[in-house]
């Protein structure tokens, strides 16, 4: 009796660890297709992974991407799984203003939860890098003109 009890707990336990290996891999998927999908600026499909309450502050923080804010790469950084239900996504954006050219990071960290087997976005935030890539304004702070340097530059075509 004791040994099919045994075996009964190894079971289950092995059990709960699929079932959360399986919610991972399939946030996972969730998380890369939506990302995928606002790189390169297919809105309608991205907005499929977000939950219904959300989407109209999602749209109103992305509508700059594509425009005033050009995104280069986007990567999954992390996930963790904080229940069963629920996981955070850091991803990694890179990205730049077409105005100046310069390449830009910022790190999100993305909410996720579980809708009957449909995992969709609850949450967004910037957590680390450059500001501007969730509307935010950008100020720039133009470098100091210095007439006595040792090195002048020099610009071609002047």
């Amino acid at each position: 009796m004791h040994g099919r009890r045994s075996v009964f707990l190894l079971l289950l336990g092995f059990t709960a660890c699929l079932n959360q290996a399986r919610g991972a891999a399939a946030v996972q998927e969730s998380a890369t297709e939506l990302n995928l999908n606002m790189r390169f600026g297919r809105m309608e499909m991205a907005m499929e992974r977000v939950a219904a309450k959300e989407r109209e502050e999602f749209i109103r923080v992305h509508k700059g991407w594509g425009g005033r804010v050009r995104i280069a790469d986007c990567e999954l950084a992390g996930l963790r799984m904080t229940t069963k239900e629920e996981a955070e996504v850091s991803v990694r954006v890179a990205w730049y203003s077409p105005d100046e050219q310069e390449l830009r990071q910022t790190t999100l960290r993305q909410t996720w939860h579980d809708h009957k087997g449909d995992w969709l976005l609850e949450r967004e935030t910037r957590i680390d890098g450059d500001v501007g890539l969730m509307g935010e304004k950008i100020v720039s702070v133009a470098a100091p003109h210095r007439e006595n340097t040792q090195f002048p530059t020099v610009r071609l075509g002047d």
